[in-house]
């Protein structure tokens, strides 16, 4: 017979005709149900379904059955890639779990949180996860409520199963690095509306740099307000090396790769070569930076391992459980 072109043509029709039996036989067997066949039956089906590369719709037949398979992801400024990697590895991880996954850009903003919050929970969803979540009225019900919420990212105040790094770690990582290359001065930009997320890795930083013996008032920071990293990252730095506060660092640690991007304009503006004048450090190690930022360093967080761990954690959440925290490993990439 003529085999398919790619698996994701393969339909239930496609393994039956391979196997030689109805389609009614292998819906049963893919579900489970092998009871009514015989044992070379089901062995001829299995092995269809291997040669074909056939994989089953959860999501359909959880429609069918009208269960709620629907989970509701709110993240702020999807225009951020780091929110759209997570995204898409979470999206990814659900669906081959059987699941829907709905995205609502909150913008950073508790107001409009609480606006999806409360629309997901009219539709009857069976779990959130958050992404970089802030404090807000909704939320904090939804958690008294013992809803399953899973906090990516960003730490949530009140607690709750968490999927990230260790964000004081890799603020301690880009410390080690500048003193490494024996800059003993560097300098660390942030946003004045700090999380949980970008005040551990400014922690990090500053006191592995003190524990390993530069002086506190030595250690330049600046910060500026605003939500979008670009706009904070370019404000920032020029406050940072504005003629009364002493010019460009040697070493810049940007909490975020968006953050760089906007102190490296300043730096083209300025005429300031990077990094040969001043060492520019992100964190997130943006697929982008190959492409438009070979002269950042940054500390590689893996977002396309994220969305299994969340499912992980929905997983226990469902069960009664409340996980430990989890934390994937960082790395510095040159």
């Amino acid at each position: 017979m003529q085999r398919p072109v790619s698996a994701a043509q393969v339909s239930l029709a496609t393994v039956a005709a391979e196997a030689g039996v109805s389609v009614a036989t292998v819906s049963r067997i893919v579900n489970g149900e092998t009871r009514r066949a015989s044992a070379q039956t089901v062995t001829r089906v299995q092995a269809a379904v291997v040669a074909l590369g056939y994989q089953p719709n959860h999501v359909g037949r959880a429609l069918r059955r009208r269960q709620s398979r629907v989970i509701a992801m709110l993240a702020p400024n999807l225009d951020n890639p780091a929110m759209a990697a997570i995204a898409v590895s979470t999206e990814a991880a659900l669906r081959a779990a059987g699941y829907v996954m709905i995205l609502c850009d909150t913008h950073d903003r508790a107001d409009l949180q609480d606006e999806y919050l409360q629309a997901m929970r009219s539709q009857r969803v069976q779990g959130y996860v958050l992404v970089s979540a802030v404090t807000s009225p909704a939320l904090s019900d939804a958690l008294a409520r013992g809803e399953p919420i899973v906090f990516v990212s960003r730490r949530n105040p009140e607690g709750g199963a968490y999927v990230g790094i260790d964000n004081h770690a890799a603020g301690a990582a880009a410390a080690d690095y500048c003193l490494a290359r024996a800059i003993t001065e560097p300098a660390v930009i942030f946003p004045a509306q700090g999380s949980s997320s970008t005040a551990e890795r400014v922690a990090g930083f500053v006191e592995r740099l003190i524990a390993r013996g530069v002086e506190a008032d030595r250690i330049r920071r600046a910060s500026a307000p605003g939500l979008s990293h670009l706009q904070v990252g370019y404000d920032a730095a020029r406050t940072l090396v504005s003629a009364s506060a002493g010019g460009w660092p040697k070493g810049l640690l940007c909490v975020s790769d968006m953050m760089a991007y906007g102190a490296y304009r300043l730096a083209v503006e300025r005429g300031v070569a990077i990094p040969e004048t001043c060492l520019l450090i992100g964190i997130d190690n943006n697929p982008l930076n190959a492409w438009i930022a070979p002269w950042l360093t940054s500390v590689h967080i893996p977002y396309p391992d994220f969305g299994a761990k969340v499912v992980e954690q929905l997983t226990a959440l469902w069960g009664g459980t409340m996980p430990e925290d989890i934390l994937l490993p960082h790395s510095l990439e040159l």
